[in-house]
């Protein structure tokens, strides 16, 4: 099996699910659920794929607080390494407070220390001991956002594969710096309205079209509508699984873990689609993005039982 780094920021999610309504100034609200759950697009990607039986090692920063000591649990108690956890006291570990009724939801995050890995944390040593690469949340690292590039450059050197989520930028600024990163990347799995934001373009055909000619294997996490990706010239569609979603969050980031799963061990890309199809959906069984991830068993049964 491959082994598998995961280098991203620590988080914790508080999930209030059903809320009777938004908060307003001034007032208070019920909800009729209530989770603690890992978070960060990171640490769900990272647990996803020890779910599906990888060896799984993560690098990142905490804070010597309660949080931390959550977060580092959580990934010891999934099977991760997490030796390469770094945590310094005057740090605090970032949080986000999920907020959904019947109709949305509403996130709000203290960054804390998602912003302090930098590319110079990873050695070519620490590289060494890795099959695979993974950076999530592109643009919150920020510090790791100006060595990004030479990091996925040193990692492909030592022999490594590699991938990257982008995530949201939350100052929707997006920039061009990302494009000759992609340079150094075999996958970037980003949704769509992360493509179209990355791209400046407006629609699923010309965001792809606009990446096309960069190193990077562009698939798009579309939802309920599947994922997309280019087969030479021709869109290739990932089913979406019809499932009882309980809550969304993070759906996407075990998709990249199924996704991943199934590259590594050099399936075709609808075989690929379909794993991480498969995982998306089923981590929406519960309420947070890691309660519920499949094993590959189950993962494989709903691909038998929907083709």
């Amino acid at each position: 099996m491959k082994r598998i780094l995961v280098a991203g920021e620590i988080n914790v999610d508080l999930v209030f699910r059903d809320c009777h309504a938004f908060p307003l100034p001034g007032k208070e609200v019920l909800a009729d659920d209530f989770v603690m759950t890992p978070g960060s697009s990171s640490m769900i990607c990272a647990m996803g794929l020890a779910r599906l039986g990888n060896p799984v090692a993560f690098v990142g920063w905490g804070g010597m607080d309660s949080w931390g000591d959550y977060c580092v649990a959580a990934l010891r108690d999934a099977g991760i390494d997490t030796t390469g956890i770094l945590r310094d006291e005057t740090l605090r570990t970032g949080v986000t407070t999920s907020l959904s009724t019947a109709q949305d939801r509403a996130l709000v995050t203290f960054a804390g220390a998602t912003a302090t890995l930098s590319a110079d944390d990873i050695s070519d040593e620490w590289l060494q001991a890795f099959d695979h690469l993974h950076i999530s949340s592109y643009y919150l690292q920020r510090a790791l956002r100006p060595g990004c590039r030479d990091l996925f450059a040193r990692a492909r050197l030592q022999g490594l594969t590699t991938s990257l989520d982008p995530g949201f930028d939350p100052d929707e600024r997006w920039g061009d710096e990302l494009f000759e990163t992609l340079d150094e990347v075999d996958l970037f799995l980003p949704n769509d309205v992360e493509l179209l934001g990355v791209t400046g373009k407006t629609s699923l055909m010309d965001g792809l079209h606009r990446l096309a000619d960069r190193r990077a294997r562009t698939v798009v996490k579309r939802g309920s509508q599947g994922s997309a990706t280019f087969d030479g010239e021709n869109l290739l569609a990932g089913p979406a699984y019809p499932m009882t979603s309980v809550e969304s969050t993070g759906a996407g980031d075990s998709f990249n873990a199924g996704f991943i799963h199934a590259w590594l061990r050099q399936q075709s890309l609808i075989d690929c689609l379909r794993w991480g199809g498969a995982c998306g959906s089923l981590s929406t069984r519960g309420v947070g993005g890691t309660t519920c991830q499949a094993d590959a068993a189950e993962v494989l049964a709903l691909i038998e039982a929907v083709p």
